[in-house]
């Protein structure tokens, strides 16, 4: 089977796995480009720069388009390979109710993600971003709390859609920086439905690291 787009990738990143993930859910077949982030830095070289200027992942290439948006990425993607509309919905109502969660799940990643890199990398981090990340993390376990009590499985409607697949990674791997998700039973509960998933793939940290079987 022919790739249907290219992934400039790293393994360890949870923007490159939220475009790993729903592509396995779809069953798309891609071309992934590895990229040494770290320890090589390739990201900030002159041969990716002029792919990607900004310097940041995940890259597609996908119809002779250049996506450098993860959450752009998944909606582009559902849009092309997902006819049935599942994963990103038709109806404006859903669709506004995605973007709500796509707003709460930027605020995770921009918090946990530089807070697992310094875990991880010993990366410089801002002041404050700790508390953030858990402020975050605390408002997604509430949302996702009151979405329960309304009998709601997923993020949006009554099937998974890339709300779920945008909002999975940097809440999942939270405890990589430190967060813990004892008390989180929301939070808790939703990974697990996600993991379970018909072609769910994961990647290092969300397996071993958390208990998952």
């Amino acid at each position: 089977m022919s790739s249907a787009f290219r992934l400039y990738d790293y393994v360890l990143s949870g923007n490159c796995y939220k475009v790993r993930l729903l592509a396995a859910l779809l069953g798309v077949e891609y071309e992934r480009v590895a990229v040494d982030f770290y320890p090589g830095l390739e990201h900030r070289g002159e041969a990716f720069r002029a792919i990607n200027p900004a310097g940041t992942l995940p890259v597609v290439e996908l119809d002779g388009q250049v996506l450098v948006d993860s959450d752009q990425i998944l909606i582009t993607l559902a849009r092309r390979f997902d006819p049935s509309g599942q994963w990103y919905p038709q109806q404006a109502q859903a669709r506004a109710q995605v973007g709500r969660w796509l707003e709460l799940g930027q605020q995770v990643t921009q918090t946990v993600g530089p807070a697992r890199l310094h875990s991880m990398l010993d990366w410089p981090l801002e002041a404050g971003t700790m508390a953030r990340a858990r402020e975050a993390l605390l408002a997604f376990e509430t949302a996702l709390t009151q979405r329960r009590l309304e009998g709601g499985k997923w993020l949006v409607g009554e099937a998974p859609s890339i709300a779920d697949i945008a909002c999975f990674p940097y809440v999942a791997l939270s405890p990589d920086a430190g967060l813990e998700h004892d008390g989180l039973a929301a939070i808790r509960n939703w990974i697990f439905e996600v993991r379970s998933l018909p072609g769910f793939v994961t990647m290092p940290g969300i397996h071993a690291m958390h208990g998952w079987v």
